[in-house]
């Protein structure tokens, strides 16, 4: 749990970074002229290659067992939010963008399967919900301190300046963490589940998973592409836009512990949350209404609290010791694959009418409630 613990204030202090810098990307490229479709394509391009990276980066770390070298360099890659200070075009800005997202790519595997490897003993929702609820502290401050840097009459420039200081202590408390455990393959040795397989292969189920995943998250819809809406739309002030990312990301914190829990008790029946509390998102959060708009923001936290929680959990249960880097680069690949084209997808319809949008979200989420099924079935 101290290891846990640690690598949760890791991710706190990046979170802080770009997490307060996601919270204004929307409003920050159209104030660089940007319109709605290339922030939904850059969004899109960035999580794209923050989880389709992530294949090379997983498989390298099993081959290598490198892992805290993949880490260290990935949190290194931070440093390209504060450099959004210094852009004047929304090409550049997206350069950074996407370099911080290929930051997250390199180390998100290897760190996942550390934590796979402390989980053991502690229960692996809960043992996930701890990191994320810690995480997740990290994503409401980062806001917040956007917020009152707006708030303060001060511009992006000076907000984004801000994140050097979180951005060099999550690097100064990972070389902490590696001190302190420097090989945490030792925390879990293989099991039954290594026995049952054939350790070069993944089983059955966890192919079935990922196809559930992959109709679940095309159906889910960005922040930095709600957050334009607000913004050119003037649903909100562009001062009140990080809280409410902030209020999402409290949201998240809360829905991961209580994921975890419930993940360790029901098992993967607990992700049918996922594609149920998606479905009403875009009718609430691409409004014209403050209030329902709020309502929106909230259930777009729980459902990322699970999504960041239990179903990287999952990956530890239904996949053996020796190729679990590699299947959460698999995993974390079609992750990323889906969110690139939801995101570019709900990008473009959103400029044809929201009521595209809507019916494109609907029919995702539609079709991966019946493929949770089969997966549950398989296990």
């Amino acid at each position: 749990m101290h290891f846990i613990i640690l690598l949760g204030i890791v991710s706190l202090f990046g979170d802080v970074t770009y997490e307060g810098a996601r919270s204004v990307i929307g409003p920050y490229l159209a104030t660089l002229g940007a319109s709605a479709n290339i922030v939904g394509l850059i969004s899109g391009i960035g999580e794209f290659s923050g989880y389709a990276l992530r294949l090379v980066s997983g498989y390298l770390a099993d081959r290598t067992k490198a892992y805290w070298f993949f880490t260290f360099v990935g949190y290194g890659l931070l440093v390209s939010i504060p450099l959004l200070a210094f852009t004047g075009y929304w090409q550049l800005a997206a350069v950074l963008i996407i370099l911080e997202r290929m930051g997250k790519a390199i180390r998100s595997p290897a760190r996942d399967t550390m934590l796979s490897y402390a989980t053991k003993e502690v229960g692996r929702g809960w043992g996930f919900a701890v990191h994320e609820a810690l995480d997740q502290i990290g994503a409401i401050i980062g806001p917040i301190v956007f917020s009152l840097v707006l708030l303060s009459q001060s511009g992006y420039r000076e907000g984004f300046t801000l994140l050097w200081i979180p951005a060099l202590l999550s690097v100064g408390v990972l070389a902490i963490a590696r001190k302190k455990v420097p090989s945490p393959q030792k925390l879990e040795t293989p099991g039954k589940v290594s026995k049952q397989s054939d350790s070069d292969k993944l089983p059955r189920v966890f192919w079935l998973y990922t196809l559930f995943t992959l109709f679940t998250i095309a159906g889910f819809a960005n922040f930095q592409l709600i957050s334009y809406h607000l913004k050119v739309q003037a649903v909100v002030p562009d001062a009140h836009i990080p809280i409410i990312y902030a209020i999402a990301m409290g949201v998240d914190a809360v829905a991961a512990l209580i994921a975890g829990k419930t993940y360790d008790r029901i098992g993967l029946v607990s992700l049918l949350a996922v594609p149920l509390l998606t479905l009403p998102i875009p009718f609430l959060a691409f409004s014209y209404d403050y209030k329902m708009v709020l309502t929106g923001m909230v259930l777009w936290g729980v459902v990322m609290g699970i999504q960041e929680t239990i179903m990287r959990a999952a990956i530890a249960d239904i996949t053996p010791v020796e190729r679990r880097g590699f299947a959460y680069g698999i995993f974390n690949t079609v992750y990323g694959a889906s969110w690139f084209l939801g995101s570019a997808s709900i990008g473009l319809l959103y400029t044809l009418g929201v009521n595209y949008l809507i019916l494109f979200v609907v029919v995702m989420e539609l079709i991966s409630i019946p493929l949770l099924f089969i997966v549950k079935r398989e296990t």
